[in-house]
């Protein structure tokens, strides 16, 4: 049985769980639920601290987890840990802030004391950029603590923004990470029904990000036609009762859609339909 941990509250709890319904796993329906079976997909899962997920997964006591690239850099568990798929949700960037005006590049905090609550990950990126600077560990509410006199500038996971600027706080110098949610395994291990969950979760991912699109066109603008709409692999073309006419089916992507649509007509193509894919393999 595949042994799967995943976040057990918060946004991130939030999306993998609905990510998982929609690949067809069973999820807990009570969020004191800390253990949920799913016997028909041979999956066990465990909701845990999003910060405790690396470790479970890299001490091999779970075969793999949902949670925050940012999260599991900052278990300093990467010589057990391999990133297995990013999810393309829940993205984030975790960031350098202080007071507005205050900095504008990373080598202003050569001897500056930093608030955070990623301090591996952020240790890590200080070694690397030569940077000598005091980390003052929190568990939250970074912003406050420049206001408070506890440190000089944070380094925060920063999402929208809002909050900084609420605290009168401004982003400075290039992102330290980009993050996202993300599967993670243990290194050098593939578990039975891991392949089964990347390839459900990957079609979970098609699924949103494309939609199916159904058009007629002329036999002789075929090829204009397909050009937009290339499919994956092929676009699907069928014959018509109208031998001059043919229907073609290709996936395109979702954000594209109205485009393609527009371009579509604009070359004659007609009764061009949109349909939203629900599940899919690639």
């Amino acid at each position: 049985m595949l042994r799967v941990a995943l976040p057990n509250k918060g946004a991130l709890s939030e999306i993998a769980s609905t990510m998982l319904l929609e690949a067809g796993y069973v999820q807990r329906r009570d969020n004191r639920e800390l253990v949920m079976v799913d016997p028909d997909n041979d999956v066990e899962f465990f909701y845990l601290r999003p910060r405790d997920i690396a470790v479970y997964v890299g001490g091999g006591i779970l075969d793999v987890g949902i949670t925050g690239r940012d999260l599991y850099l900052d278990a300093e568990v990467n010589d057990h840990v391999d990133e297995v798929l990013p999810l393309g949700i829940g993205a984030s960037t975790f960031r350098f802030a202080g007071p507005a005006g205050t900095f504008t590049t990373q080598q202003e905090l050569q001897g500056k004391r930093i608030a955070t609550s990623y301090d591996a990950l952020l240790r890590q990126y200080l070694e690397t950029n030569n940077i000598a600077a005091d980390v003052v560990r929190l568990d939250g509410a970074v912003e406050s603590s420049v206001r408070l006199g506890v440190a000089d500038a944070i380094a925060d996971v920063v999402e929208t923004g809002n909050t900084l600027k609420a605290a009168g706080m401004a982003v400075f110098g290039d992102p330290i990470l980009q993050s996202e949610a993300v599967l993670i395994g243990r290194t050098g291990r593939t578990p039975a029904g891991l392949e089964v969950l990347k390839r459900r979760l990957t079609g979970v991912l098609v699924a949103r990000r494309y939609v199916m699109l159904d058009y007629d066109v002329r036999r002789d603008l075929v090829d204009e036609a397909t050009r937009l709409t290339p499919g994956l692999e092929s676009p699907t073309v069928s014959p018509l009762q109208d031998s001059d006419w043919v229907a073609v089916r290709a996936m395109v992507k979702k954000s594209h859609t109205n485009n393609i649509m527009d371009e579509l007509y604009n070359i004659g193509a007609r009764a061009i339909l949109v349909t939203n894919i629900h599940a899919c393999r690639i």
